[in-house]
């Protein structure tokens, strides 16, 4: 009878335990608005061709966003920075214009692939293209060159040319 007693208390608990992921947040990007500016540079982000990102991080309202896909990387390799990410999006290149990106064509940056070394430009030089799928990353390359990558094989080394 003790046994079924304790079971009984234990069970609530046991419960708990296993809702732990449905508190997990699930995040969206935000709209980039006229007068924001990078959170790197501090380059008005609009203004500009070529994919933006945003950063969520971990206990912040505030999503930094930056004018080019570079400088979100830039800012989301560092040690210090790396470690307090909760999420990453990026413009979808395939499904938006390369001169006025939209809002609509964000995609989870850690599941896009990129196009490195292109004659494309972005804000302050090479821009680092993202794309959704692999094959739209792949004809994006053949016209206008460059390296298809996945999310993995971007790094600092990469963005600093060596």
């Amino acid at each position: 009878m003790k046994k079924l007693i304790c079971l009984l208390f234990l069970l609530p608990l046991l419960g708990a335990c296993s809702d732990s992921n449905a508190d997990a947040k699930q995040y969206t990007a935000e709209a980039i608005h006229e007068h924001d500016r990078c959170h790197l540079c501090g380059m008005m982000i609009t203004k500009y061709p070529g994919p933006k990102g945003q950063v969520h991080l971990k206990g912040q309202d505030v999503v930094p966003k930056f004018c080019s896909t570079r400088d979100m990387f830039n800012f989301a390799l560092q040690p210090e920075n790396k470690r307090q990410i909760e999420a990453l999006f990026v413009h979808d290149v395939a499904a938006t214009d390369w001169e006025q990106p939209k809002d609509e064509a964000f995609t989870e940056a850690t599941k896009a692939w990129y196009v490195y070394g292109t004659i494309k430009k972005a804000v302050m030089g090479p821009a680092v293209a993202s794309f959704k799928n692999q094959e739209d990353a792949v004809k994006f390359a053949e016209e206008f060159g460059g390296a298809v990558l996945p999310y993995e094989k971007i790094d600092i080394a990469l963005l600093a040319g060596e």
